[in-house]
């Protein structure tokens, strides 16, 4: 169907909710419900971690953590890897050695070892790159400042954190006069978006196949905006997400704890506002994909190009009561919007998809389209037949978690089919929702009786996943950490 092998435009927002830009939601987001309308939306697709530097080294490589050897944070003296194993392509040296031109604006953030010039990315202007680095010595808390305890009340949309400084959990910021109608440059994200305005153009006078990768910081907390966006949407007309009043009492303690000792001391209608300020944000970022948009129709190359608006992952946003990503596994965190648009490739445009795809699935994807040399063996596979209109008879039906932390370090591991989610952790007890009767995961039913034989059919998945991804960390048997109720023999041997 497709004349040509396509352009490739990655727009890819960090800590995006899947809800926020789907059909019928109140925050408004008209550029990316364009694209549904024009092209194809996955409404399963997922993060494999719920953190940014392993999710966006899946993203790159196709692999899951247990493959590439990213597992947290990059930038920080408590990485468990720096970089990536030896030895892995990124999908962008394929492309490029297929004679794709690569241009790279925005947020690295997938290895602390190299920057993306060194995977064969032009770079525009790079953020989270090699050398930097997001960690508080102990110098730096012992000398004070802005970080000791403020003894004065809490602010509205502050959280108390005594000797850790207090946090902003969402703001406005005045736009400048200058910039009354183009409130969007009054945001850093503005930076990372220009240089790509400025290049397509020359990307498409070149004759040859392009791929461009947009990374914006946004809608990442805390949810700090211009007016103009933080005044968008209405608190008071804002419901409370559904699992709000969720204390779970029957999850782990873990979860609680962020609830009770952060996010519980914002009011409900701090919640409400927070929300619309995230949303607020969310509505930012729509408007920086229109900017593209237009630039990219000004080229006459739209109809050729595989435009993908996706995120690293979500955030839960009152969820639960709880903000931000992290060990908790709960939906929120880890659906990503996943929306695309190519006039030349996509059969049926208007389609949506009901299939579990991963971030793990871009990589190989891109390869496939672009007639690169194959990335070897992948956790993921090509999603190319969706966009044919094809289904296939073989594509996975679980779609699989690997988190082991972010600087606290938690053991878990989750598996999530179309009716149930099993979550193993290491460190508490496990959770089982029945996703049918109970979508917003509210009633754990782990320990009840009548689900044991679904709850050891998912733990036979996850250890059999874990052995296909070479997983090796939760293999040790040893009493202190062999914490599965049932342990890999149970699955792996006939």
């Amino acid at each position: 169907m497709a004349q040509r092998r396509p352009n490739i435009l990655v727009f890819m927002t960090d800590q995006q909710q899947a809800d926020v830009v789907g059909a019928g939601h109140p925050c408004r987001t008209p550029h990316v419900e364009g694209l549904a309308r024009d092209g194809l939306t996955f409404t399963r697709a997922y993060t494999p971690t719920a953190h940014c530097c392993p999710s966006r080294a899946t993203f790159m490589t196709g692999l899951y953590p247990s493959r590439h050897g990213v597992y947290n944070n990059v930038s920080t003296p408590t990485a468990i890897h720096k970089g990536l194993y030896p030895g892995l392509p990124m999908f962008s040296e394929r492309l490029r050695d297929a004679g794709y031109r690569m241009a790279y604006t925005g947020k690295w953030h997938a290895t602390a070892e190299e920057d993306p010039g060194d995977r064969g990315w032009e770079e525009l202007h790079v953020t989270a790159r090699k050398g930097d680095y997001m960690h508080r010595g102990i110098e730096q808390w012992a000398a004070g400042g802005k970080y000791k305890d403020d003894p004065t009340p809490r602010k509205r949309g502050f959280v108390k954190r005594p000797g850790w400084g207090d946090y902003e959990a969402y703001g406005a910021r005045p736009v400048p006069p200058g910039l009354k109608d183009r409130p969007w440059e009054a945001h850093a994200d503005w930076k990372i978006l220009a240089p790509a305005l400025k290049k397509l153009p020359e990307l498409a006078a070149s004759g040859e196949p392009w791929c461009m990768y947009v990374g914006h910081n946004g809608p990442h907390d805390p949810f700090v905006i211009p007016e103009h966006y933080a005044k968008m949407y209405d608190p008071k007309t804002i419901e409370l997400p559904a699992s709000y009043r969720d204390r779970m009492d029957d999850k782990p303690r873990i979860y609680q704890r962020m609830r009770k000792q952060y996010w519980d001391q914002l009011s409900e209608d701090e919640v409400r506002e927070s929300i619309a300020y995230y949303w607020g944000y969310c509505s930012l970022e729509d408007d920086y994909f229109g900017l593209l948009l237009n630039a990219l129709q000004a080229t006459g190359q739209a109809e050729d190009t595989l435009v993908i608006y996706t995120s690293d992952h979500g955030d839960y946003c009152g969820a639960h009561g709880l903000y931000c990503k992290g060990v908790p596994a709960f939906r929120e965190a880890y659906h990503v919007p996943c929306v695309m648009r190519w006039p030349k490739g996509i059969a049926q445009p208007g389609r949506s998809v009901d299939e579990f795809v991963s971030l793990a699935d871009f990589a190989p994807s891109f390869v496939d389209l672009a007639g690169g040399a194959s990335l070897g063996r992948t956790t993921g596979r090509s999603f190319a037949p969706f966009l044919r209109g094809e289904n296939p008879a073989d594509w996975p039906q679980e779609h699989y978690t690997q988190f082991n932390g972010v600087e606290l370090y938690y053991t878990q591991r989750s598996v999530t089919t179309k009716r149930f989610k099993y979550v193993y952790n290491g460190f508490d007890f496990d959770e089982l929702y029945d996703l049918q009767k109970d979508p917003y995961e509210m009633q754990n039913v782990a320990e009840d009786a009548a689900y044991t034989g679904v709850k050891r059919d998912l733990c036979r998945k996850v250890w059999q996943f874990a052995a296909r991804e070479a997983d090796n960390m939760l293999f040790n048997g040893y009493a202190t950490v062999a914490m599965a109720p049932w342990g890999p023999a149970d699955a792996l041997t006939s």
